[in-house]
């Protein structure tokens, strides 16, 4: 008798224990996360419009930020859990003991936008932000063609009128602002990237990976539901990203669009040819492990 009680016990404790894990993902979680207006967020945007993040129990606060200063700051004080970072400012800010881990790689596009009338020269003034993936990019794209003269401005708008007025000869802008630059008579020129990662990824602060782990799971789980999305359909995927970012419908076509992964962490290999141009920029040695700037955990 005795024998049976406790294997009636064994068996409503794990019972019990099962319901208990189920309750714990039914449980309505919620982040707040920052975003740059690019194609790098396109799944979390279709995540959104789908209906993926309201599966998951998970309420997500997005906000759009076309300053990434104002993005990193927000970051910093506490006001998001996470944000689309280019691998630039990340690395700064793990040097800088900001306490930030990256969860995925994310895809990105981006092109240079030339102005009207331009013609080649050895020196041109280009756009971009100082220590950033703009001026990554540019070095990488287009020092083997130009002496470059770097202007230095945050804003992405503030940019994209610079090369409208005439007062820059280009500025690196990504996806999908590029081709709202076009569709304004601007010359887009895409250079194939030909590297495995693009120097974008999502990160989030240690206190949300201690504290809402279980949130974070079901982002990701979202996000990858959001890639899958996009590969089958690129053509609504495109009228969502346009939407969710208020641009003109004409571009809807013209978008260069990346191929999207789904989350994956850039490789030890990558982030140190990023780590090596920070250096160089800063002139400034970094010591940062790779395990200390990336979190694996919230991968299939």
């Amino acid at each position: 008798m005795s024998k049976k009680i406790l294997m009636i016990l064994l068996i409503t404790s794990i019972v019990f224990s099962i319901i208990g894990c189920n309750n714990d993902e039914d449980e309505i979680s919620s982040l707040k996360i920052g975003v740059m207006p690019a194609v790098d967020s396109a799944p979390i945007f279709v995540a959104e419009e789908m209906g993926y993040f309201e599966q998951e129990n998970l309420d997500m606060d997005i906000k759009v930020y076309t300053n990434a200063v104002n993005r990193e700051s927000a970051l910093q004080s506490g006001q998001l859990d996470g944000a689309m970072t280019d691998l630039i400012a990340f690395v700064n800010n793990v040097n800088n003991d900001f306490k930030i881990k990256i969860t995925t790689s994310t895809d990105g596009k981006f092109p240079f936008l030339v102005k009207k009338g331009f013609e080649e020269k050895e020196t041109i003034d280009i756009g971009m932000m100082e220590v950033s993936v703009s001026n990554f990019l540019s070095e990488q794209y287009l020092s083997s063609k130009y002496k470059m003269n770097k202007i230095f401005i945050p804003e992405i708008p503030t940019r994209l009128e610079m090369i409208k007025s005439g007062n820059m000869d280009m500025a690196i802008i990504p996806e999908p602002m590029a081709s709202m630059g076009e569709l304004g008579g601007l010359e887009k020129r895409v250079y194939e990237n030909e590297e495995e990662f693009t120097p974008e990824a999502m990160v989030f602060t240690y206190d949300a990976i201690s504290e809402k782990e279980k949130a974070i799971s079901k982002f990701h789980r979202a996000y990858n539901k959001g890639v899958k999305y996009i590969k089958e359909n690129e053509k609504e995927s495109r009228r969502i990203l346009i939407e969710k970012l208020e641009l003109n419908p004409e571009i809807i076509d013209s978008i260069d669009m990346p191929e999207y992964h789904m989350a994956r962490l850039p490789s030890s290999e990558y982030m140190n040819k990023v780590i090596q141009w920070v250096e160089k920029v800063n002139d400034k040695k970094i010591n940062i492990e790779y395990d200390d700037m990336v979190e694996g955990k919230f991968l299939d």
